[in-house]
């Protein structure tokens, strides 16, 4: 499961037709995109809610942000997030609650490009998950991931794509940013995140290429030699955005990791955002 609260929706071919001519409200583009996966173990199958909010439909503050029917709200030790969204393209609905529960929390914000314009904070890179679904009948416990991204420019102004990826290891977690800029060189992210909430900067593994997605984006990540890192099952596949489960051989162990891929150049380009309308209606 993935979930992810936009404020200001860095996808939404809404903000970006009403950016075009003026500065446009953040506050007006906001969604809540939750996307479930059926790996074989669990009932349910695949889910996927993006609808687009407006201003008067959002409320936020310092520990929540409602966005249309749905919430989060964070108490201090862990955050609830109250989901009651309705499925695209085939309408069906998704309600209940998954509350996150952090081992630690981090203090590392990095800066993902040169100007300092797109930041990154891994706040908890190992969470414990309780999911209580009541549409579809869903219930389980599970290990996660919390992070945050924001910045003061378009995505695709600055970036032509990226890799990103985030892996248990024995001990502790492992995640590796990698992106490609405009103006720049490439820029490299490679982090071990102890049980402790120590963070160490990795020497980063080789490069290892994974087949293209049927869209045609290029994946990459990292690995201790090429021929380990393999798809296990690609989970999203859209004209710009893959998400996928992999597998290989980290630090000398074995790891599953969860890996997304983003082209921007893709995402610039017009037909992609007539499409995208059919998987991000706005309200």
């Amino acid at each position: 499961m993935t979930i992810i609260a936009f404020v200001g929706s860095v996808f939404s071919p809404y903000y970006a037709w009403a950016s075009k001519h003026a500065a446009a409200d953040p506050l007006d583009h906001c969604a809540l995109n939750v996307a479930f996966y059926d790996l074989g173990v669990t009932r349910g199958g695949r889910r996927w809610t993006m609808t687009e909010r407006r201003r008067h439909a959002v409320c936020r503050n310092s520990k929540e942000l409602v966005i249309g029917p749905s919430s989060l709200l964070w108490d201090g030790d862990s955050l609830s997030i109250w989901i009651e969204e309705r499925t695209t393209p085939w309408p069906s609905r998704v309600r209940g609650v998954v509350r996150v529960y952090p081992q630690f929390i981090t203090d590392r914000v990095a800066a993902l490009d040169h100007g300092g314009q797109h930041q990154w904070w891994p706040i908890a890179p190992s969470t414990r998950v309780q999911v209580a679904l009541d549409e579809p009948d869903l219930r389980w416990l599970g290990t996660g991931y919390l992070d945050s991204n924001w910045g003061d420019a378009p995505l695709e102004s600055a970036f032509s794509r990226w890799d990103w990826s985030r892996a248990s290891l024995q001990v502790g977690t492992a995640v590796f940013y990698e992106v490609r800029q405009r103006h720049g060189a490439p820029r490299l992210l490679a982090l071990r995140f102890a049980p402790s909430g120590q963070i160490e900067e990795l020497e980063p593994p080789p490069a290892a290429g994974l087949p293209r997605t049927r869209w045609g984006i290029e994946r990459g990540t990292r690995a201790d030699f090429a021929a380990s890192a393999r798809i296990i099952k690609t989970l999203e596949d859209g004209p710009f955005y893959a998400r996928s489960l992999l597998a290989a051989q980290l630090f000398g162990e074995p790891i599953r990791a969860v890996h997304e891929s983003i082209s921007l150049d893709r995402l610039r380009r017009h037909w992609v955002k007539l499409l995208l309308p059919f998987r991000m209606p706005r309200a």
